[in-house]
């Protein structure tokens, strides 16, 4: 396969299914509009211009990211929403479970909900992300269920230079035993504006960039809504009533990372949050109308 298939936004959702059932992902041109891509520019510039280097070798020694990206604009309305995206999202995950009450059968239909967000910017001397799956966050076992639908925005222009997504098409169909190549991925080149999604279990990741011009992006996650606690301990227990018990405690609330890294907080553990006297800061651009 020579790269992934291109589509238009108005594209059928029913086409767009079927292509990324079959090869795991899809590049949608011209998802965001300019308007839009300059807003996100506004508010989310700033924050990388300010961010440095992840400084590990998964996250990026030469890539810088932010997170809390719905925290720090109002303007991602119009791509996580997008009918492409979130329409391909619900098609997929939103599948009924048939369940036993008592003497009745029951199907019920899972939610979805945002999970991962981040501004990327892969910066010259970059090297390749090592690549993997996203719904590995879940322990998942393969090929099953999507749990995961999974949506690259470029903000700037993305080249097999300058560090596009590799992605393996048709991967997500793989099992467990059998291990990513580098030469099997492949870089995804897309405009600015246009967007890769992606199923949660094909192999990808950050290209190496040997341009002078970063490459950007920004990336948001929806994943079942199953995938959470039976009642919100966050809503549920103030902050001051779980700093009263004692880390075993505390850490069983939610307020810990799982294994490889679901759960974090800024990239970091959460109950580094917790034990420190700061509150959650306000973000830029989250009370702002537009």
């Amino acid at each position: 396969m020579t790269g992934l298939q291109r589509v238009a936004p108005d594209t059928e959702l029913d086409e767009v299914v079927g292509i990324l059932e079959r090869d795991g992902g899809v590049i949608v041109e011209n998802l965001a509009d300019a308007a839009t891509l300059r807003g996100l520019w506004e508010d989310l510039g700033p924050h990388l211009d300010a961010r440095g280097y992840s400084g590990d070798w998964y996250n990026g020694t030469r890539t810088r990211r932010v997170s809390s990206i719905f925290a720090r604009t109002a303007r991602l309305t119009p791509v996580v929403t997008h009918p492409l995206y979130l329409g391909a999202a619900r098609r997929i995950m939103q599948k009924p479970v048939h369940v036993w009450i008592g003497r009745s059968r029951t199907a019920l239909v899972p939610t979805i909900q945002i999970s991962g967000t981040q501004a990327i910017q892969i910066h010259r001397g970059q090297g390749r992300q090592p690549l993997h799956r996203d719904d590995a966050l879940h322990l998942r076992r393969h090929p099953g269920p999507t749990s995961r639908v999974q949506l690259m925005l470029a903000m700037s222009d993305f080249t097999a230079a300058n560090g596009g997504t590799m992605v393996i098409p048709g991967s997500h169909h793989w099992d467990d035993e059998r291990a990513p190549r580098v030469e099997e991925a492949i870089p995804t080149e897309m405009r600015a504006g246009s967007g890769l999604i992606w199923l949660g279990g094909v192999y990808h990741g950050g290209g190496g960039n040997t341009t002078d011009t970063p490459r950007t992006g920004l990336t948001i996650a929806l994943d079942l809504g199953n995938l959470r606690q039976e009642e919100n301990q966050y809503l549920a227990v103030p902050r001051e009533a779980v700093r009263a018990y004692p880390e075993e405690v505390r850490r069983l609330l939610g307020y810990d990372r799982c294994p490889p890294g679901l759960g974090w907080y800024e990239m970091e553990d959460p109950y580094a949050l917790l034990e420190s006297d700061e509150s959650v800061p306000a973000r830029a651009g989250a009370s702002e109308t537009r």
